[in-house]
């Protein structure tokens, strides 16, 4: 398949730079599995759910990794912090006049912490800091909102930038799970009290998200690496939903890249696994464990869209996209949602 299979015309106007008021104020586009689909609020999933079924959450918690400094000379530096390794050993972008080689030293905030680059692995850098990173991150970091945004981030966005469900003890994420930025503890308690159960993975969402493809065949892409965790509770949930003919349904695409990469590690069928997944579905793929697909609107061309429109197909996605474009739906992270029926 061909990047431009996966091109659409987006108004800028439609891009959703801030949050909505209420979270579960959003619409929700309901894509059926013939292509057919409806127009909803966010909470009619109360009535589009059915007693028994089970949602998947990511209960990853974003850091606050962007780091603004400078180089020993002066120069202004920005530091990235994709993936935390030990106390002060971290994988970095840093975006600087000029690339710092091996043995370079920057300084964040007034205290001027150091932070030594210590050498690449592929795009990233390898990176020292001389005081415990997530220390630094608290005192000194800002959210790493999107780039689209085109802002920097703001007091709403600590709040309204994470899930209400974030764990704290898995503070490593570069972007938020923003599918699931739609769910307040009103909505998640309606949908107990109606019997739709929920559970959780991880997935650590690094900054490789909203990197472009560069492809032009998309076979030849090649996705970042990220770490997941699908414990046994969440698999024995899943496994005793399917038994009894209920729907598993993924809130967002970190969520089901974390099952379908645990179905892939487990020779099909889903099992507790935890590792690092380059999983990349695309059109094709036939999905193992997700059968609805909770999720925002993507970029053109990006491994989202192509992840769903590999669970519907392509077609349908893109005639849906018109019809949310028409319809001056709000698109990407704080913008509305869709509700996808698998469709293979």
């Amino acid at each position: 398949m061909q990047l431009s299979d996966f091109k659409f015309d987006l108004p800028d106007e439609l891009i959703a730079r801030y949050p909505l008021e209420t979270r579960s104020a959003s619409r929700l586009l309901h894509l059926n599995a013939d292509g057919s689909y409806q127009d909803h609020q966010f909470t009619d999933i109360l009535d589009l759910f059915n007693d028994g079924d089970l949602i998947i959450l990511n209960d990853t918690k974003v850091m606050k990794a962007r780091l603004k400094g400078k180089r020993a000379s002066g120069g202004a530096i920005e530091v990235l912090v994709e993936r935390i390794f030990d106390q002060t050993i971290a994988h970095c972008h840093i975006k600087a006049s000029n690339s710092p080689k091996a043995g370079a030293e920057l300084f964040i905030g007034p205290d001027e912490v150091k932070v030594t680059v210590t050498g690449r692995h592929e795009n990233l850098y390898i990176v020292e800091f001389s005081q415990p990173i997530l220390k630094v991150l608290d005192l000194y970091g800002q959210l790493p909102i999107p780039p689209y945004f085109n802002r920097e981030a703001e007091d709403i966005d600590t709040k309204r930038y994470q899930t209400v469900f974030n764990d704290p003890n898995k503070l490593a994420s570069v972007a938020a799970p923003t599918a699931s930025l739609h769910f307040d503890e009103a909505l998640l308690e309606k949908l107990e009290q109606k019997n739709i159960q929920k559970a959780f993975v991880t997935l650590h969402v690094g900054a490789g998200t909203f990197l472009p493809v560069r492809t032009d065949n998309i076979e030849n892409h090649i996705m970042h690496s990220e770490w997941c965790d699908v414990p046994e509770e969440t698999v024995k949930l899943i496994q005793e939903t399917k038994a009894r003919g209920n729907k598993v349904i993924a809130v967002g695409t970190t969520a089901t890249r974390a099952l379908e990469s645990a179905a892939q590690a487990c020779g099909g069928k889903i099992g507790a696994w935890t590792g690092d997944t380059q999983i990349f579905i695309y059109p094709g793929y036939q999905f193992c464990v997700v059968d609805r697909l909770i999720t925002n609107f993507h970029l053109p061309e990006s491994t989202l869209l192509m992840l769903v429109s590999a669970l519907s197909k392509s077609d349908y996605i893109l005639n849906a996209y018109k019809h949310a474009v028409d319809s001056q739906y709000r698109f990407f992270s704080y913008g509305d949602a869709m509700l996808i029926e698998n469709a293979n």
